[in-house]
């Protein structure tokens, strides 16, 4: 129930998946902001991350990650790496994994979580076909959004059909590749989350 949770995941969850954790919260925050909305953005969205390997659990955002996500007017302040387990699989409404690999690795472990499991280029190019207006309206409270977040990834599981993801779905690993790569990472990353919070959240004023 109640939140709406997107579960990002990534190798070692210090680059990619934390910005896109940060990311789609920041652009929903935006939008709800935008809205005029007065809900908090905590009880409408949760957006949280891990990654496949343990190698730096307890760590901060990677450096370059972390200057991404505030260039982007983000927070990435308090993150805290972990190992991905099975019960974040099962209370996720929607996983976004940033390769394929990592989408087959969530899906062997939880194999009843494979229609809400998708790449995150996936998603957002899978997105692009979907009927927003066919949805749950967006209104700003808590059941609203979370039945608008399940009719929609319901939606792109439809669209996905029996297609696999696309190489170029996946998204690079940046790391130890200097600030050049990761700014085109978050770059995509946003192609992605910002579409998806723009499908999520109310576009119109919220009414009193």
């Amino acid at each position: 129930m109640p939140p709406f949770t997107v579960l990002h995941v990534c190798m070692g969850n210090i680059c990619r998946s934390p910005m896109a954790e940060r990311l789609l919260d920041h652009a929903v925050r935006e939008r709800l902001a935008r809205a005029g909305a007065t809900s908090p953005a905590e009880e409408l969205l949760h957006s949280h991350s891990a990654g496949t390997g343990g190698w730096h659990a307890g760590e901060e955002m990677n450096p370059p990650a972390a200057r991404q996500v505030k260039a982007r007017g983000a927070d990435p302040n308090g993150f805290i790496a972990r190992k991905l387990r099975s019960d974040l699989i099962d209370a996720a409404d929607l996983v976004l994994t940033a390769t394929a690999d990592q989408q087959e690795y969530v899906v062997a472990l939880r194999p009843d979580a494979a229609e809400r499991t998708f790449v995150l280029g996936e998603f957002g190019r899978l997105l692009a076909s979907v009927d927003l207006a066919a949805l749950p309206a967006a209104v700003p409270t808590p059941d609203a959004v979370y039945a608008r977040g399940v009719a929609l990834v319901e939606a792109v599981h439809a669209a996905r059909g029996t297609s696999t993801p696309l190489a170029a779905d996946d998204l690079d690993d940046p790391w130890g590749r200097g600030d050049q790569a990761f700014t085109r990472v978050a770059d995509e990353i946003e192609d992605t989350v910002d579409p998806l919070a723009r499908a999520l959240m109310p576009e119109a004023p919220a009414s009193a």
